[in-house]
């Protein structure tokens, strides 16, 4: 592992620790029960106007593993799976990203948030993955039967599992091999040989505003960040969970250029915009993070994560990619919006804006 040299007068640092919990990188108000004493009223009895929920449920969504026999003609293709789980194919490299394939995003599988459509590809369908990326502990990026049916996979075997400090002690628990994890700080990198050596690619962890915890008593115990995906010749940034802080365009800096940037717009509101972007503050973080790359490459495409599969939040269930594009029309935002388990090739300055969600009304 390595760290990013970085000027002596930056937003960027490695995590600090207070009495033990991990601290974000600007304060912070994390909501307790006060906040869910207002949230509670309006989620159970103002559930059926928000329609937070789809009157039907969606798909089927189906990935067809033999697509991935060939590679990307643009070496950057990406599946998205709904919410932030992701396969990216980046130069050579696969990196299965936030993967959650369980029913339900919660601590149990008998209640919590239940996804909206069905897995469109069977963990053991997969192809041959180099890394399983991990950027927090959340039920709704970390799921707990997911890593331990991966660690057993012959997709995985020569995988290598990268996440925050801290996590690594969960998925252990879940049955990955501690030898096969890797822990980033923030400003930390590492870097995943080629199969058959030669390129590598580096993962850089970047902080975020946002917490951890998967119950009520371990909240700020484990790491949460974004990441960069450097390949020989693309550049990705998946920016997981965080709310609005001006660090964003000092990680654009950091690089030649981004091809994609990913950020989050669902499972938004005011009570808790510091830890969650919502569509208006993830366009203020990317056209920040475009401006520090203007004189460069460019920040390149803008995808919606962190919305579409789980009742989250208040809002409806499509409020975040209507909004977004209301936004991307008075902004002229190049947004990638693929169809649920699509693999689709990223090309630089062709958006895509598929309207799946469309189809229902």
């Amino acid at each position: 592992m390595s760290s990013i040299q970085l000027p002596s007068m930056t937003m960027l640092a490695r995590a600090k620790k207070e009495k033990g919990l991990y601290q974000n990188p600007v304060p912070t108000a994390i909501g307790g029960f006060s906040t869910m004493w207002k949230v509670l009223p309006e989620f159970l009895f103002n559930r059926g106007k928000a329609y937070r929920e789809p009157k039907k449920t969606l798909g089927p969504f189906l990935t067809r593993s033999e697509v991935y026999e060939t590679a990307p003609a643009s070496g950057l293709r990406v599946t998205w799976f709904g919410h932030s789980s992701l396969l990216i194919e980046i130069d050579g490299f696969r990196v299965l990203v936030d993967p959650v394939w369980e029913d339900r995003a919660a601590p149990s599988q008998s209640f919590g948030p239940k996804r909206f459509f069905a897995p469109t590809i069977a963990l053991e369908d997969l192809p041959p993955l180099d890394v399983v990326l991990v950027s927090h502990d959340h039920y709704d990026h970390l799921g707990s039967h997911t890593h331990a049916k991966l660690a057993r996979s012959e997709n995985t075997a020569r995988a290598r599992w990268v996440t925050s400090l801290g996590v690594g002690e969960r998925l252990r628990k879940f049955g990955v091999d501690s030898a096969r994890i890797t822990e980033l700080d923030w400003t930390e990198s590492t870097e995943i040989p080629a199969a058959k050596g030669g390129a590598v690619l580096r993962i850089t962890g970047w902080p975020a505003r946002h917490f951890s915890g998967r119950g009520l008593t371990d909240r700020f115990t484990t790491l949460w960040s974004s990441f960069v995906l450097e390949g020989p010749q693309h550049r990705v940034y998946f920016g997981a969970d965080s709310g609005y802080w001006p660090g964003f365009a000092e990680i654009a800096a950091q690089y030649d250029r981004l091809d994609l940037v990913m950020l989050e717009i669902g499972a938004s509101n005011p009570l808790w915009e510091a830890i969650h972007l919502g569509p208006d503050n993830a366009t203020r973080a990317y056209t920040e993070m475009a401006a520090a790359l203007a004189e460069k490459g460019g920040a390149g495409l803008f995808m919606p994560i962190h919305w579409g599969l789980f009742n989250l939040a208040l809002h409806a269930w499509k409020e975040p990619v209507e909004r977004m594009l209301e936004i991307a029309g008075e902004r002229e935002l190049p947004l990638w919006l693929p169809e649920p388990g699509q693999p689709t090739e990223v090309v630089a300055g062709q958006p895509l804006v598929s309207r799946w969600w469309e189809r229902w009304e």
